[in-house]
């Protein structure tokens, strides 16, 4: 599992297209924006898309200007076994 948060840029023009776009996106979700084109959203990797796939295709939307990461979760799930208490 992959969670990660980031802020984008957006050209103020082309705001509403661009969130046309992220929705369509597996594992993103919008979870604020601004009139002056600031939006904050979330990648969940997916099982056909990870995280950094998504970046590079929200970097390549028209009017988007940056793509900056500000939060990254990874849990491996295979972990949990390890962790689990045998009784004796």
């Amino acid at each position: 599992m992959n969670i990660s948060s980031a802020i984008l840029h957006v050209a103020p023009i082309r705001l509403e297209e661009v969130c046309v776009a992220l929705q369509k996106m597996p594992g993103v979700e919008i979870h604020a924006q601004s009139p002056e084109g600031k939006l904050v959203v979330t990648i969940e990797d997916s099982d056909t898309n990870s995280a950094a796939d998504s970046y590079a295709a929200m970097h390549g939307i028209p009017g988007v200007a940056s793509v900056a990461m500000v939060y990254q979760y990874s849990d491996d799930e295979s972990d949990k076994s390890d962790t689990e208490e045998v009784e004796a």
